[in-house]
C-alpha cells in the first residue's frame, strides 16, 4: 500500500481507527474477499462517524482515487448479498 487513508483530524483516535478499519475491509473485498456481515458492520460504524452523505462521498472518493478501490460499489454489493455471503470485488 503506497497511499494514505483520507481522515479528518477532528475525529477522535478511536474514530480514526474505525474509519481506517472500514477502508481496510474495502481493500480485503478486492484482494481476498470478505464476509458480507463484516463489510456491513464496518460500514455502519463508518456512518456513525461520517453521517453526511456528501462527506461520505468526498471521503470515499478520495480513497478510491488513491487506491482504485470503490467503497460505493463494495457497499452496494454487500447490501444486495445475503448474510453469510462472501463479498469479492473485481
Amino acid at each position: 500500500m503506497e497511499y494514505q487513508y483520507p481522515i479528518d483530524y477532528h475525529w477522535s483516535t478511536d474514530e480514526i481507527v474505525d474509519v481506517i478499519a472500514f477502508f481496510e475491509t474495502i481493500e480485503k473485498a478486492y484482494e481476498n474477499g470478505v464476509e458480507r456481515d463484516a463489510v456491513m458492520k464496518s460500514y455502519r460504524r463508518f456512518k456513525e462517524i461520517v453521517p453526511s452523505k456528501a462527506e461520505e462521498k468526498t471521503i470515499c472518493g478520495e480513497f478510491e482515487e488513491m487506491s482504485g478501490y470503490s467503497s460505493y460499489r463494495t457497499i452496494k454489493k454487500a447490501k444486495e448479498a445475503s448474510s453469510g455471503d462472501k463479498i469479492k470485488m473485481k
